[in-house]
């Protein structure tokens, strides 16, 4: 996603108009993806971006020119990660006192001075012309959800599949195990489209999933070889790995690797040790 750019507002469908959270970034890419969703004068709004100065003008604008109202409805949030979560508070401040649904994730969620509405798997949040079904997909996050539009056949996915580029699966919260599980999960969909939680939106949904799993059957292949060649120590596996991704991103890098190491290890395929100066290495089974 680095060095991405797009539009600051842009309508993905009848449904859905996307603002971006004003918030580009190695990681965030254009910024993240907040969406109006419905097609009453309470659209739905999905994720808040970081809580960045100038995204609640913004946002008044998409929801004058785009929606024809001056507020969105109830929010309903991803996962707690602060470039979906950061902005909540100034949303419900300046809007006025309404729901904000997520996934509980008890010890994070009290980090952002929201009052949150636990909601979970299979959980429905209607608007005018908008039915969103929870599909609880763990893997980036501990309380990570997708939200499935019914009226579309299309799904929001937050960070568990982007627009372009791949998802970090964070030491905190995260599990590849699961992450490969939730991929695998949306495979049962019937799907038309998928709206990522950052980048653009995705027409070939089903061979994104696949894109991605195979990504990531690919990646845990070149960890096992990184090994095999006498990288032991997640840095030098970064380094045999990610030879053309920018240095910037390295230690990103090294948390999926890491994660990567962590389901081998699970599987009883790989297993760690420390060396007489206290550093971790890797060994196969």
């Amino acid at each position: 996603m680095y060095g991405t750019t797009a539009p600051d507002v842009e309508r993905w469908s009848p449904r859905v108009v996307v603002v971006r959270g004003l918030n580009p970034g190695p990681f965030t890419g254009p910024g993240t993806n907040t969406c109006l969703i419905g097609s009453g004068p309470r659209p739905i709004l999905l994720d808040t971006g970081s809580g960045v100065e100038g995204y609640l003008p913004l946002l008044e604008g998409a929801l004058r020119s785009e929606c024809d109202t001056d507020a969105p409805g109830d929010v309903v949030l991803t996962h707690v990660h602060p470039d979906h979560i950061g902005g909540a508070a100034d949303v419900v401040k300046r809007f006025g006192p309404r729901k904000v649904s997520k996934k509980p994730w008890p010890g994070r969620d009290e980090q952002f001075a929201v009052e949150l509405t636990p909601i979970e798997d299979g959980a429905l949040i209607k608007t005018d012309g908008a039915t969103l079904r929870a599909i609880y997909t763990p893997g980036h996050a501990s309380d990570h959800l997708c939200f499935y539009l019914e009226e579309e056949r299309s799904l929001f996915t937050g960070d568990l599949i982007l627009g372009i580029g791949t998802t970090v699966i964070p030491l905190e919260g995260g599990d590849m195990r699961l992450y490969l599980e939730s991929l695998e999960r949306l495979l049962d969909l019937e799907l038309e489209r998928i709206y990522p939680g950052h980048g653009p939106a995705i027409d070939a949904p089903y061979e994104k999933i696949r894109e991605y799993i195979a990504h990531r059957r690919e990646r845990e292949e070149q960890v096992v070889s990184a090994i095999e060649s006498g990288a032991q120590t997640v840095e030098r596996m970064v380094e045999h790995i990610y030879v053309d991704t920018p240095r910037v991103l390295y230690p990103a890098a090294g948390q999926s690797v890491l994660s990567h190491l962590i389901k081998l290890e699970q599987e009883q395929r790989a297993e760690r040790a420390n060396d007489a100066s206290g550093e971790e290495y890797w060994a196969l089974c």
